[in-house]
């Protein structure tokens, strides 16, 4: 949920909009406070995955790591795939001619699983 969150925030957030909460009861019961404590509960999880959220954007937890990801877009090469300079074939020429020598990189998924739970067991 705070991923979720995560990535609404660095959208801009809800505005208008909200979730479609309903909370559901996990066993047979008829007694009202068990809903009532289902919802409280399912609300207290929104808000603690919120804080969440907003501290990883504070301190570019995951926005830093994605950056550094995909720097090379910025990059010469990058920009002219992306302005549709470079096609497919020219592409593959220069990767042929020896120009391009692409090489395989860790997305760091596990360090990056870690942090992010550091951050969910700080904030709790």
């Amino acid at each position: 949920l705070s991923l979720a969150w995560h990535e609404i925030l660095l959208a801009g957030g809800m505005g208008s909009g909200g979730f479609n909460f309903d909370a559901k009861l996990r066993r047979q019961s008829v007694n009202r406070s068990d809903l009532f404590h289902g919802h409280i509960g399912g609300a207290d999880a929104l808000a603690l995955a919120l804080l969440a959220a907003a501290e990883m954007i504070k301190e570019e937890t995951l926005t830093g790591a994605r950056r550094a990801r995909y720097a090379g877009w910025s990059e010469e090469l990058g920009t002219s795939i992306m302005d549709g300079s470079e096609t497919l074939p020219s592409l593959s020429e220069r990767v042929t001619a020896g120009g391009i020598d692409p090489a395989p990189a860790s997305g760091g998924q596990e360090l990056l699983e870690n942090l992010v739970n550091r951050v969910l067991w700080r904030v709790r």
